[in-house]
């Protein structure tokens, strides 16, 4: 639908969205999600900032620099002049932001949107050809890059013939980067008067199915996503100082580590260095981090390091990308005394639609509908199903799925509802239990069997580091449960192993919950945020090998 006063004159994005039929609903039952029609994300939030007093505050942190909010602003209206004036970008055109995690990043990120272009941004870790395709796809001309990530994308750029321009950036001194060229600039930039239905972003989904989707948010949509989780939630503050491993071209990492601290007048660390666990808890400390994001896998190897140390700064720590073990989340507040904040959200959705606060946990739950979301547990035919029945997710709110000229769009948006994959079921007080991907939910001999309950009680068994659990073909069974389990050092991966691991299943869960299937691997594949890519466990076992 195209906006009555949209800036974007590039209509290459609005005319490939999706038709109404098959748009989802979107609802703004909050007074605080209700955007007004013309608005720009980050002048909106840069509004806000400064109504509060805060624009002294810092907000971008690193180990060389801190940036206050008014520093911010200023380098983010030259960064918009520069690409408005120097290289003459109009509003709609796409601009493909390559880096890691970096002031320099979300700093090219803002200007690039307060300037009424889409954001693009990649995972660091992508190479030419997955370059390519995201170029291909959403027809970008214009890249912004780190220096350090050139190579890969000036394949990218020589094999698809359409991107014309890449300028670096965390690059200080050379001519034709981005801080040269910002630093000509005299920061008088009036933001673009974008409508708030014009597109602000675009994410291409994390591929733990190996067919990666192009997702559209518009400045709308942030916006009311910044006064759904974060506002009810998590309860982010102006004196908090948040770090975290979810790279900012992730959505989960967008909004923990950027916009999400942004609205609450925070501010971010990003370190110069990789996280590992060990140095994100030193790093905690140095700084006195007091909000942490990264996925489970990552809390449970820190988790040794934080009780040895301790964590005096830390309040709430953030678990997503996948799902949290009960043990990993009773590992961590063992190590802490800190009740971890879990929650599940979609890069369709932007962000976190079911979740809890730390003092309204219930052991195996993520947690209750957002407030400003709905959501139910229904049957194949959209009819919701009775409490306690495992069903699939259907949820609906200010956020919704809007997938860029893709036929798969019919399949996540239903009568209006978002349908983000996900088996669930829900009890009386309204808390939703994650059972499994809805296309993982392993049918054996009749029964169901959630992988994630498999791997949490495979994780309880202290030979155990990492484990992933799938179902395969059967002709008894129709399926069986199969378990790809990562062992601790030293641990022999023999048969006594396997049958030790089967009945400590056994012990926890009903027995035809157990893995009748055991294969070792020394590492699970997982995407760059974290994610479990089931679809190449299953490879494992259809090709006899693991593809990287």
């Amino acid at each position: 639908m195209t906006p009555t006063h949209s800036a974007q004159t590039d209509r290459f994005v609005h005319d490939r969205l999706p038709p109404p039929e098959q748009s989802a609903q979107m609802r703004y039952d909050l007074s605080e999600q209700k955007i007004t029609d013309q608005a720009n994300l980050v002048d909106v939030l840069f509004a806000q900032i400064q109504s509060r007093a805060l624009m002294d505050r810092p907000f971008l942190r690193s180990d060389k620099i801190t940036l206050t909010y008014l520093d911010a602003s200023e380098r983010i209206n030259r960064i918009a002049q520069v690409l408005t004036e120097d290289f003459g970008l109009i509003p709609g055109n796409r601009v493909l932001l390559r880096g890691g995690n970096s002031i320099g990043m979300a700093l090219a990120w803002l200007g690039v949107v307060k300037a009424g272009l889409i954001a693009v941004a990649t995972m660091p870790l992508l190479r030419a050809k997955e370059l390519g395709e995201v170029i291909d796809k959403a027809q970008i001309k214009f890249a912004l890059c780190d220096a350090t990530l050139m190579d890969e994308l000036d394949i990218a750029q020589a094999q698809t013939g359409i991107l014309t321009t890449i300028v670096p950036f965390n690059l200080m001194n050379q001519p034709g980067s981005l801080a040269v060229l910002s630093a000509q600039k005299d920061g008088d930039f009036k933001p673009c008067l974008t409508a708030a239905d014009d597109v602000a972003m675009m994410a291409f989904t994390s591929g733990t199915t190996g067919k990666p989707k192009a997702v559209v948010h518009t400045h709308r949509d942030v916006l009311a996503a910044c006064q759904a989780w974060p506002h009810h939630v998590l309860g982010a503050r102006s004196d908090d100082i948040v770090m975290g491993s979810p790279p900012l071209a992730f959505t989960f990492g967008l909004g923990g580590l950027l916009l999400f601290p942004f609205a609450a007048g925070a501010s971010v660390y990003f370190p110069s260095i990789p996280y590992t666990p060990e140095a994100m808890v030193k790093l905690i400390n140095e700084t006195r981090a007091t909000i942490v994001y990264t996925a489970p896998t990552f809390y449970r190897q820190m988790a040794n390091f934080a009780k040895q140390t301790g964590t005096p700064s830390l309040r709430i720590c953030v678990s997503a990308g996948e799902a949290l073990p009960d043990a990993t989340r009773q590992l961590w507040k063992d190590a802490t005394d800190i009740e971890m904040l879990d929650g599940i959200g979609t890069t369709e959705m932007f962000h976190i639609f079911i979740s809890s606060k730390p003092d309204e946990v219930r052991r195996g739950a993520i947690g209750k509908v957002v407030p400003g979301y709905t959501a139910k547990v229904v049957n194949d035919e959209g009819i919701e199903m009775p409490l306690g029945t495992v069903g699939k997710l259907a949820v609906m709110g200010p956020t919704g799925c809007k997938y860029l000229d893709d036929p798969r769009q019919s399949k996540y948006v239903k009568n209006g509802w978002n349908y983000p994959g996900d088996a669930f079921t829900q009890d009386a007080d309204g808390y939703f239990f994650y059972q499994a991907r809805d296309d993982d939910m392993i049918i054996t001999s009749g029964y169901n069997v959630g992988g994630p309950e498999v791997e949490d009680a495979l994780m309880q068994h202290p030979a155990v580091a990492e484990c992933g659990v799938i179902g395969l073909p059967d002709t008894e069974r129709g399926m069986v449960v199969k378990a790809f389990v990562v062992l601790k050092s030293g641990i022999a991966g023999d048969e006594a192993c396997v049958k030790l691991l089967q009945d400590h299943v056994k012990s926890i869960l009903a027995p035809f919950k157990y893995p009748r299937q055991i294969e070792f691997l020394d590492k699970l594949p997982r995407t760059e945020t974290g994610k479990l890519q089931r679809f190449k466990l299953r490879s494992v076992s259809e090709n006899q090998g693991l593809t990287q």
